[in-house]
């Protein structure tokens, strides 16, 4: 018998395609700045990397830089307002899901977003009532790749961390969940750059689609 009694979720790029309405609100703030928009086959594997990635990659500014502040909170801004224009669950996540609970497997999300838009767009996407947690990137004084946000997750669930499965599509996912001592998967579907090598990431194993998870239970 699986000893997997919880499954943990990254949210961007794992559980939810959000890299679209992430690419929108980068390009409304490259308009602004008269500069033209980018794909969003270039937006997608910086996606990840939430407002620093891609201010990085619209912009070449950088954290250390004097136009960094102000180009990170329009950016926020433009995202707040269009949260889940046209995010979605990515194929097969709903399934998923749906398997869990049938199986009475609770399940969770933990991601390095912020509580100020990660419950809206839970919310959004109808997952606010099924997960039995959402740790944010701000609930716990440490984000990912510290084990501090996954082992808060299991305490809610009230399950032990070895009895956890975390799925993530990040080097830090995979990071913290081998330090909070629970089974890795890298989401290979998500948004991995050509530089990324997660062969290399000691995960306990690799998936292309959502229900491949199953197979790890």
């Amino acid at each position: 018998m699986s000893r997997i009694r919880a499954v943990l979720f990254d949210l961007d790029g794992t559980l939810a395609d959000t890299a679209p309405d992430l690419g929108h609100a980068l390009n409304l703030l490259l308009a602004s700045h008269n500069l033209a928009p980018l794909p969003l086959e270039t937006i997608r594997p910086v996606a990840s990397h939430g407002a620093r990635g891609l201010i990085e990659l619209g912009f070449n500014v950088h954290p250390e830089d004097t136009a960094y502040a102000n180009l990170r909170q329009d950016f926020l801004n433009h995202y707040e307002n269009n949260l889940c224009l046209n995010t979605s669950l990515f194929a097969g996540a709903k399934s998923l899901l749906d398997k869990l609970e049938s199986r009475l497997i609770p399940w969770g999300i933990v991601t390095n977003k912020p509580m100020r838009y990660t419950y809206p767009l839970v919310q959004a996407l109808g997952l606010a009532d099924r997960a039995g947690c959402c740790v944010c990137g701000d609930t716990t004084s440490h984000s990912k790749p510290h084990p501090e946000p996954l082992l808060f997750a299991a305490h809610q669930l009230n399950i032990k961390p070895e009895t956890c499965l975390y799925l993530g599509d990040a080097q830090r996912d995979i990071e913290a969940a081998r330090s909070a001592g629970m089974t890795a998967l890298v989401a290979r579907y998500g948004y991995l750059s050509t530089f990324d090598q997660p062969d290399t990431w000691q995960a306990s194993g690799l998936i292309d689609t959502p229900e491949e998870l199953l197979n790890h239970l």
